[in-house]
């Protein structure tokens, strides 16, 4: 696996903490800083997401992806599936991640809470790399609902 990421350099006369990350498999994206009031040199524009924010909404992919994968081979009828996550930085640098909690909302046919249950944990026990790598410092706690199958996710 492989990641190109290049600063997009200064912009007139403001400030640019922009950078665009070029993935191995051929996709692009931008990231970029906050603005920063109390020093605008070290500041971004609010132009895309945070880095940060780019590794917690991986995160959420990487565990997803892992949730739905293991309800459909276990022939499960999962028809949606949206993961909601919220994380507690530390206060100083390095300010990783200390507390995440994600809330999986899933809708399908008859799905039943166990097997849902089992799907999360199993992501996060054994296929989730992503949230397998951040526990190391972030305490990560889960919860799910599951909506009738008329309801949106």
């Amino acid at each position: 696996m492989e990641c190109t990421v290049s600063w997009t350099g200064q912009t007139s006369s403001k400030s640019s903490m922009g950078f665009m990350a070029e993935t191995g498999s051929g996709h692009a994206f931008m990231m970029d800083g906050a603005p920063d009031v109390d020093k605008p040199m070290n500041g971004g524009q609010n132009l895309a997401p945070r880095p940060m924010e780019v590794v917690l909404a991986g995160t959420g992919g990487c565990t997803a992806y892992d949730v739905v994968l293991i309800l459909k081979r276990g022939r499960h009828q999962v028809t949606a599936c949206s993961v909601q996550l919220q994380s507690t930085r530390a206060e100083v640098d390095p300010k990783v991640f200390t507390k995440i909690h994600m809330h999986f909302t899933l809708k399908g046919h008859q799905l039943n809470p166990q097997a849902v249950e089992r799907a999360i944990a199993m992501s996060h026990d054994k296929y989730c790399s992503a949230s397998i790598m951040l526990a190391k410092t972030a305490e990560i706690t889960t919860s799910f609902e599951i909506l009738a199958e008329d309801a949106g996710v």
